[in-house]
């Protein structure tokens, strides 16, 4: 009898039919050796926002790359100049100087080879890649002069012509500074129905300005009491404030207002949570000083003391200085990774009076930058700490004293001094403040109140206790070094009234 053939089921089909596919597609791929491409797997800044403080992006590949085909390679609309260095499949491009704020930037990777396949003579090249990235928005924070926002605190963001009123009615703001994300700001403020500058309290309000384009922000003009001026049955008058560089601590110089001669600094956390908890502060046993700053590591606080200048651990026991530096009456400013100080020595030729802006390292230099007969009123570094920006006053020859504010930038590699803009004579309390991404100074021009005006006692005063009528604000773009129209920028009005403006991070 025949033997009965046996029938295949329809999954049978189907089963053989998958296997002889796949054993075609094998022995394609075995034929043609290794073509997977390769791919860029991480971009560190896809759809991140970025600051002055972000100075470099990584790309990591899935396959070990011929590093200089991807160098070659690489392209960064606009551009962005920068250097690369290697670390097995992770390249990463270290910016030489910020991204422009208010920009959106592409970063494109075509036609680079693959590393092994490149060694086999094979021109086996990348996936294409295309990311993006976003800076901030230029936005500024000034002190308003005229109508509604006499005496309030006003963001303007410039990247979008919007402007916004942060602070109440009731409040009339002193002084300020931004937090290093720019979501909010610290400030002081005393009411309207006081004019005494020393009963000035401490706020936080916050910007409206997300930290990254994927959070929400807190809604705008949110204030909360940071510290009161009455504690423990005591009346405090706050004098100065600084706000650490990473936003965790705040310095206050403070008396009590009963007890003459009773001043000093005291440090506190930043407050994370209700209002009504009562502050940790601390008070450094130190003796009294002056003019003061917090250093970059937000770990001391620089003080003027007697006839110099001390690096105190923010600590209860100030009285072994990290450092003094007694030939120094001022610190100026510091450098963002803290390596270099801009700092004041007061010559004591009374017959001859001047001043002189040294650089000091932490290697032990002290360079002389300038020595003017006037004043050195501010400096800032840029971010990158080659060039130091400077308000600086010359005395007018004349028998009345008048002296005429110019800014200076110095070049601090060569010493050079470049001139940027001379401001009119008699004008000693102009505020300025350097763009983060270092493309351009604010300043303001004030018009100071006079004696006898119709409501001098209720004008608003700066932080020098001056009478202010009216202010105005202008913005002097900087251009790169080398840049030929360099020469011929010239300063802009912006439509604002203010003073003392200051740019966001």
């Amino acid at each position: 009898m025949a033997k009965k053939k046996k029938l295949l089921l329809p999954l049978d089909r189907i089963a053989i039919a998958v296997i002889l596919v796949l054993t075609v597609l094998i022995g394609i791929l075995i034929s043609q050796g290794d073509a997977v491409r390769a791919s860029v797997r991480n971009f560190s800044w896809e759809d991140r926002k970025i600051g002055a403080e972000d100075t470099s992006f990584n790309l990591v590949f899935s396959r070990p790359m011929d590093t200089k085909s991807v160098e070659s390679n690489l392209k960064i609309e606009p551009p962005l100049a920068g250097k690369i260095s290697w670390a097995g499949r992770r390249m990463v491009y270290t910016l030489l100087s910020p991204a422009t704020y208010g920009t959106t930037y592409k970063v494109k990777l075509e036609n680079a080879l693959d590393k092994f396949a490149a060694k086999e003579g094979k021109k086996l090249t990348l996936q294409p890649f295309t990311g993006s990235f976003k800076t901030r928005d230029r936005t500024i924070v000034y002190i308003g002069t005229d109508g509604e926002e006499l005496g309030k605190l006003v963001l303007y963001n410039l990247t979008q012509g919007q402007k916004i009123i942060l602070t109440p009615k009731d409040l009339v703001v002193m002084d300020f500074k931004p937090y290093p994300q720019g979501d909010k700001i610290l400030f002081s403020a005393r009411l309207t129905t006081n004019p005494d500058l020393l009963s000035g309290k401490l706020y936080s309000v916050t910007t409206g300005v997300p930290i990254q384009p994927d959070t929400e922000p807190e809604a705008a003009s949110k204030v909360e009491l940071v510290l009161d001026n009455k504690i423990d049955g005591k009346t405090y008058q706050n004098l100065k404030f600084d706000l650490s560089p990473d936003g965790q601590t705040i310095v206050i110089q403070r008396g009590i207002k009963d007890e003459p001669g009773n001043f000093g600094l005291w440090f506190m956390p930043t407050p994370v949570g209700s209002i009504n908890d009562k502050p940790e502060l601390t008070r450094i046993e130190s003796p009294p000083g002056g003019d003061f700053l917090i250093t970059p590591d937000s770990k001391a606080v620089a003080v003027v003391q007697g006839q110099g200048a001390a690096i105190l651990p923010l600590q209860k026991d100030g009285t072994k200085p990290l450092d003094f530096l007694p030939q120094f009456g001022l610190v100026q400013a510091f450098s963002t990774d803290g390596t270099q100080a801009a700092m004041v020595k007061f010559n004591s030729d009374f017959s001859n009076p001047t001043q002189s802006l040294f650089l000091v390292t932490n290697q032990g230099v002290n360079k002389e930058l300038v020595k003017v007969k006037g004043s050195i009123l501010s400096c800032q570094f840029d971010i990158a700490s080659t060039n130091l920006y400077c308000l600086i006053t010359q005395l007018l020859p004349g028998e009345q004293f008048i002296e005429q504010p110019y800014l200076v930038a110095l070049d601090l590699k060569s010493g050079k001094q470049k001139p940027l803009l001379v401001l009119p004579a008699g004008q000693r309390n102009v505020k300025m403040n350097l763009a983060p991404d270092g493309l351009g100074i604010l300043f303001d021009q004030v018009v100071s109140q006079e004696a006898n005006a119709p409501n001098a006692a209720n004008a608003i005063k700066s932080s020098e206790g001056e009478a202010i009528a009216s202010s105005s604000l202008w913005l002097m773009p900087l251009l790169p070094a080398g840049d030929s129209a360099a020469a011929n920028i010239k300063p802009e009005q912006l439509p604002l009234a203010g003073y003392y403006p200051r740019w966001l991070p």
